[in-house]
Protein backbone atom coordinates (compact mmCIF):
# COMPACT_ATOMS: atom_id res chain seq x y z
CA UNK A 1 0.00 0.00 0.00
CA UNK A 2 1.45 3.33 -0.80
CA UNK A 3 2.72 5.95 1.92
CA UNK A 4 -0.37 8.28 2.66
CA UNK A 5 0.61 11.99 2.90
CA UNK A 6 1.22 13.88 5.29
CA UNK A 7 -1.85 16.01 6.25
CA UNK A 8 -0.06 19.21 7.83
CA UNK A 9 2.44 19.00 5.11
CA UNK A 10 -0.05 18.58 2.44
CA UNK A 11 -2.26 21.15 3.68
CA UNK A 12 0.91 23.92 3.84
CA UNK A 13 1.93 22.90 0.45
CA UNK A 14 -1.72 23.21 -1.07
CA UNK A 15 -2.92 26.66 0.08
CA UNK A 16 1.00 28.43 -0.30
CA UNK A 17 -0.17 31.23 -2.32
CA UNK A 18 -3.33 29.89 -3.02
CA UNK A 19 -7.26 31.31 -2.42
CA UNK A 20 -9.58 29.21 -0.34
CA UNK A 21 -11.49 27.64 -3.18
CA UNK A 22 -8.33 26.76 -4.94
CA UNK A 23 -6.60 25.11 -2.23
CA UNK A 24 -10.13 23.02 -1.95
CA UNK A 25 -9.53 22.10 -5.52
CA UNK A 26 -6.12 21.28 -5.47
CA UNK A 27 -6.81 19.08 -1.60
CA UNK A 28 -9.41 16.84 -3.20
CA UNK A 29 -7.30 16.29 -6.41
CA UNK A 30 -4.46 15.66 -4.25
CA UNK A 31 -6.52 13.57 -1.44
CA UNK A 32 -8.78 11.68 -3.84
CA UNK A 33 -9.30 7.85 -2.95
CA UNK A 34 -7.49 8.64 0.75
CA UNK A 35 -9.80 6.93 3.70
CA UNK A 36 -8.55 8.83 6.69
CA UNK A 37 -11.25 10.77 8.60
CA UNK A 38 -8.27 13.60 9.01
CA UNK A 39 -8.29 13.75 4.91
CA UNK A 40 -11.90 14.30 5.29
CA UNK A 41 -12.35 16.75 7.87
CA UNK A 42 -9.42 19.10 5.99
CA UNK A 43 -11.58 19.34 2.55
CA UNK A 44 -14.36 20.10 4.48
CA UNK A 45 -12.61 22.44 6.85
CA UNK A 46 -11.20 23.88 3.05
CA UNK A 47 -14.74 23.84 1.30
CA UNK A 48 -16.78 25.77 4.03
CA UNK A 49 -13.41 28.19 3.59
CA UNK A 50 -13.98 28.41 -0.28
CA UNK A 51 -17.83 28.81 0.51
CA UNK A 52 -17.27 32.05 3.05
CA UNK A 53 -14.91 33.30 0.43
CA UNK A 54 -16.92 32.72 -2.88
CA UNK A 55 -20.11 34.83 -0.17
CA UNK A 56 -17.29 37.80 0.58
CA UNK A 57 -16.13 38.07 -3.50
CA UNK A 58 -20.03 38.58 -4.05
CA UNK A 59 -20.51 40.99 -1.37
CA UNK A 60 -17.51 42.85 -2.30
CA UNK A 61 -18.53 42.48 -6.19
CA UNK A 62 -21.92 44.17 -5.37
CA UNK A 63 -20.01 47.33 -3.97
CA UNK A 64 -18.66 47.64 -7.30
CA UNK A 65 -21.54 48.69 -8.78
CA UNK A 66 -21.09 52.38 -8.13
CA UNK A 67 -18.26 52.26 -9.62
CA UNK A 68 -19.51 50.04 -12.99
CA UNK A 69 -22.54 52.47 -13.25
CA UNK A 70 -19.90 55.22 -13.40
CA UNK A 71 -17.79 53.68 -15.80
CA UNK A 72 -20.65 52.72 -18.22
CA UNK A 73 -21.07 56.62 -18.61
CA UNK A 74 -17.50 56.78 -19.80
CA UNK A 75 -15.11 57.99 -17.00
CA UNK A 76 -12.08 55.69 -16.21
CA UNK A 77 -10.52 56.63 -12.76
CA UNK A 78 -12.90 56.69 -10.19
CA UNK A 79 -11.61 57.95 -6.35
CA UNK A 80 -13.59 57.09 -3.45
CA UNK A 81 -13.44 60.17 -1.02
CA UNK A 82 -14.15 59.75 2.74
CA UNK A 83 -13.13 61.40 6.00
CA UNK A 84 -12.59 60.22 9.85
CA UNK A 85 -12.49 62.49 12.78
CA UNK A 86 -15.46 65.26 12.54
CA UNK A 87 -16.73 64.28 15.94
CA UNK A 88 -13.89 64.26 18.33
CA UNK A 89 -13.23 67.35 20.85
CA UNK A 90 -9.71 67.25 19.89
CA UNK A 91 -7.20 66.57 16.73
CA UNK A 92 -6.74 66.66 13.28
CA UNK A 93 -10.25 65.65 10.45
CA UNK A 94 -8.33 63.27 8.14
CA UNK A 95 -9.69 62.51 4.55
CA UNK A 96 -8.45 59.90 1.90
CA UNK A 97 -8.84 58.98 -1.50
CA UNK A 98 -8.67 55.98 -3.30
CA UNK A 99 -8.80 54.95 -7.24
CA UNK A 100 -9.06 51.19 -7.39
CA UNK A 101 -8.14 49.60 -10.63
CA UNK A 102 -10.88 48.71 -12.99
CA UNK A 103 -10.81 44.92 -11.56
CA UNK A 104 -9.31 45.10 -8.61
CA UNK A 105 -7.90 42.16 -6.78
CA UNK A 106 -10.79 41.15 -4.76
CA UNK A 107 -8.96 38.49 -2.84
CA UNK A 108 -6.83 41.12 -0.83
CA UNK A 109 -9.63 43.16 -0.19
CA UNK A 110 -11.75 40.66 1.56
CA UNK A 111 -12.97 41.96 4.60
CA UNK A 112 -13.34 45.75 3.37
CA UNK A 113 -16.30 47.21 4.54
CA UNK A 114 -17.47 50.57 6.20
CA UNK A 115 -14.71 51.42 8.68
CA UNK A 116 -17.33 51.39 11.31
CA UNK A 117 -18.02 48.23 10.62
CA UNK A 118 -14.92 46.27 11.38
CA UNK A 119 -12.10 45.39 14.05
CA UNK A 120 -8.81 47.38 14.42
CA UNK A 121 -6.80 44.54 13.21
CA UNK A 122 -8.74 44.29 9.67
CA UNK A 123 -8.31 47.95 9.41
CA UNK A 124 -4.98 47.88 10.02
CA UNK A 125 -4.40 44.81 7.68
CA UNK A 126 -6.67 46.10 4.74
CA UNK A 127 -4.70 49.73 5.05
CA UNK A 128 -1.07 48.03 4.59
CA UNK A 129 -2.89 46.03 1.52
CA UNK A 130 -5.14 48.98 -0.20
CA UNK A 131 -1.95 50.67 -1.66
CA UNK A 132 -0.74 47.93 -2.92
CA UNK A 133 -4.34 47.35 -4.62
CA UNK A 134 -5.19 50.45 -5.44
CA UNK A 135 -4.39 52.70 -9.15
CA UNK A 136 -3.25 55.59 -6.47
CA UNK A 137 -4.15 56.48 -2.89
CA UNK A 138 -3.81 59.89 -1.13
CA UNK A 139 -4.58 61.60 2.14
CA UNK A 140 -5.40 64.90 3.07
CA UNK A 141 -5.58 66.53 6.51
CA UNK A 142 -7.64 69.81 8.20
CA UNK A 143 -6.02 70.51 11.88
CA UNK A 144 -7.67 71.84 14.75
CA UNK A 145 -6.98 75.47 14.11
CA UNK A 146 -8.05 75.18 11.27
CA UNK A 147 -11.38 73.38 12.31
CA UNK A 148 -12.03 76.30 14.56
CA UNK A 149 -11.93 78.87 11.88
CA UNK A 150 -13.88 77.32 8.88
CA UNK A 151 -16.42 74.97 10.79
CA UNK A 152 -15.74 71.16 11.26
CA UNK A 153 -17.86 70.40 8.01
CA UNK A 154 -15.87 72.96 5.85
CA UNK A 155 -12.90 71.41 7.14
CA UNK A 156 -13.70 67.90 6.25
CA UNK A 157 -14.10 69.22 2.14
CA UNK A 158 -11.03 70.69 2.45
CA UNK A 159 -9.24 67.52 3.49
CA UNK A 160 -11.19 65.65 1.24
CA UNK A 161 -9.89 68.52 -2.07
CA UNK A 162 -6.59 67.80 -0.67
CA UNK A 163 -6.61 64.04 -0.52
CA UNK A 164 -8.08 64.60 -4.19
CA UNK A 165 -5.41 67.01 -5.03
CA UNK A 166 -2.50 64.29 -4.10
CA UNK A 167 -3.73 60.94 -6.64
CA UNK A 168 -2.00 60.73 -9.47
CA UNK A 169 -3.32 60.32 -11.90
CA UNK A 170 -6.09 62.16 -11.43
CA UNK A 171 -9.30 61.18 -11.27
CA UNK A 172 -12.30 61.93 -13.35
CA UNK A 173 -15.23 60.89 -11.51
CA UNK A 174 -15.71 61.20 -7.15
CA UNK A 175 -17.37 58.69 -5.06
CA UNK A 176 -18.11 60.45 -1.75
CA UNK A 177 -19.76 59.48 1.34
CA UNK A 178 -23.04 61.91 1.45
CA UNK A 179 -20.84 64.41 -0.13
CA UNK A 180 -19.59 67.27 -3.00
CA UNK A 181 -16.64 68.73 -2.94
CA UNK A 182 -15.79 72.75 -3.89
CA UNK A 183 -12.74 72.39 -7.08
CA UNK A 184 -13.97 69.57 -8.52
CA UNK A 185 -17.17 69.83 -11.43
CA UNK A 186 -20.09 69.06 -9.53
CA UNK A 187 -21.10 66.66 -12.42
CA UNK A 188 -18.18 64.49 -12.25
CA UNK A 189 -18.67 63.82 -8.85
CA UNK A 190 -21.34 61.88 -6.53
CA UNK A 191 -22.13 61.64 -2.90
CA UNK A 192 -24.16 58.36 -1.49
CA UNK A 193 -25.56 58.05 1.33
CA UNK A 194 -23.67 55.80 3.31
CA UNK A 195 -21.30 55.19 0.63
CA UNK A 196 -18.77 53.89 3.17
CA UNK A 197 -20.87 50.77 2.61
CA UNK A 198 -22.11 50.84 -1.03
CA UNK A 199 -18.95 51.62 -3.00
CA UNK A 200 -15.92 49.55 -2.19
CA UNK A 201 -13.86 52.69 -3.49
CA UNK A 202 -14.97 54.68 -0.83
CA UNK A 203 -14.72 51.80 1.68
CA UNK A 204 -11.29 51.69 0.99
CA UNK A 205 -10.86 55.32 1.68
CA UNK A 206 -12.58 55.32 5.20
CA UNK A 207 -10.22 52.51 6.26
CA UNK A 208 -6.84 54.60 5.04
CA UNK A 209 -8.67 57.84 6.63
CA UNK A 210 -9.39 55.98 10.07
CA UNK A 211 -6.05 54.14 10.25
CA UNK A 212 -3.84 57.46 9.42
CA UNK A 213 -6.26 59.31 12.09
CA UNK A 214 -5.48 56.43 14.36
CA UNK A 215 -2.00 56.45 14.14
CA UNK A 216 -1.40 59.93 14.17
CA UNK A 217 -3.59 60.49 17.90
CA UNK A 218 -1.30 57.26 19.37
CA UNK A 219 1.33 60.31 18.14
CA UNK A 220 -0.30 63.21 19.64
CA UNK A 221 -0.68 60.97 23.07
CA UNK A 222 2.93 60.85 22.77
CA UNK A 223 3.24 65.15 22.81
CA UNK A 224 0.44 65.47 25.31
CA UNK A 225 -0.04 63.14 27.75
CA UNK A 226 -2.80 62.67 30.25
CA UNK A 227 -5.51 62.84 28.04
CA UNK A 228 -5.78 59.44 26.78
CA UNK A 229 -5.45 60.11 22.96
CA UNK A 230 -4.25 56.83 22.36
CA UNK A 231 -7.01 55.03 23.70
CA UNK A 232 -10.31 57.20 23.12
CA UNK A 233 -8.46 59.20 19.58
CA UNK A 234 -9.89 62.44 21.05
CA UNK A 235 -13.83 61.69 21.59
CA UNK A 236 -15.59 62.75 24.36
CA UNK A 237 -15.52 59.72 26.62
CA UNK A 238 -16.05 60.23 30.68
CA UNK A 239 -12.45 59.39 30.89
CA UNK A 240 -11.45 62.30 28.23
CA UNK A 241 -13.76 64.73 29.55
CA UNK A 242 -12.19 63.78 32.99
CA UNK A 243 -8.92 64.47 32.06
CA UNK A 244 -9.70 68.01 29.72
CA UNK A 245 -11.29 69.45 33.02
CA UNK A 246 -8.08 68.64 35.45
CA UNK A 247 -5.25 69.57 32.42
CA UNK A 248 -7.04 72.32 30.57
CA UNK A 249 -7.19 71.89 26.63
CA UNK A 250 -4.17 71.05 24.86
CA UNK A 251 -2.50 73.19 21.87
CA UNK A 252 -4.47 70.17 19.74
CA UNK A 253 -8.30 70.87 21.38
CA UNK A 254 -10.92 71.95 18.98
CA UNK A 255 -11.74 75.47 20.56
CA UNK A 256 -15.11 75.80 18.72
CA UNK A 257 -16.82 72.13 20.39
CA UNK A 258 -18.32 72.10 23.36
CA UNK A 259 -17.33 71.36 26.46
CA UNK A 260 -14.14 72.61 25.10
CA UNK A 261 -15.29 75.98 24.40
CA UNK A 262 -16.49 76.61 28.22
CA UNK A 263 -12.91 75.88 29.32
CA UNK A 264 -11.17 78.72 26.86
CA UNK A 265 -7.64 77.77 24.65
CA UNK A 266 -5.24 78.76 27.58
CA UNK A 267 -1.72 77.50 25.83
Amino acid sequence: MPRLPDIKGLEEEASRGRNALETHARLKRLLSGDPRASSAALLKKWENRAAREARETARLEQMLVPERKARSRGFARLAGVDEAGRGPLAGPVVAAAVILPEHPDLSLLQGLNDSKQMTRENRERLAAVIPRAAASSAVGFAGAREIDEINIREASRRAMERAVMGLTPAPDYLLLDAMTIEGFPIARQEGLVHGDALSLSIAAASVLAKVTRDRLMVEMDARYPGYGFAKHKGYGTEEHLKALKLLGPCPEHRGSFEPVQQMGLNF
